[in-house]
């Protein structure tokens, strides 16, 4: 990596500046120069988010997996009753379903 190369962000913050990248190319309002710069920099930014993905795929697998090395399934959709319980009618806080 060269100096000038900003440090990593997280991917919330790289998938916002994607799409911020992705309008200003959209819009049409940029040099030749000023779009291939930004193309090059949503490249990158994709390498980025693939490459954090494709990592955490590898932990989950690692958390997942049994004795043997085989995936231990677990559904996401298996809700305790106690938690299912609670967390009807309150839309203003999204929870995950672990």
């Amino acid at each position: 990596m060269s100096d000038n190369t900003p440090p990593a962000q997280d991917f919330a913050a790289t998938v916002s500046q994607l799409e911020t990248i992705v309008e200003r190319l959209e819009s049409g309002e940029l040099s030749l120069e000023n779009a291939l710069t930004a193309f090059e920099q949503g490249v990158r930014l994709t390498r980025e988010a693939q490459q954090r993905l494709d990592n955490a795929e590898l932990k989950v697998r690692a958390l997942s997996e049994d004795r043997d090395g085989k995936l231990d399934v677990t559904s996401f959709a298996t809700v305790p009753e106690t938690d299912n319980a609670t967390n009807h009618g309150n839309d203003s806080e999204e929870t995950p379903p672990w």
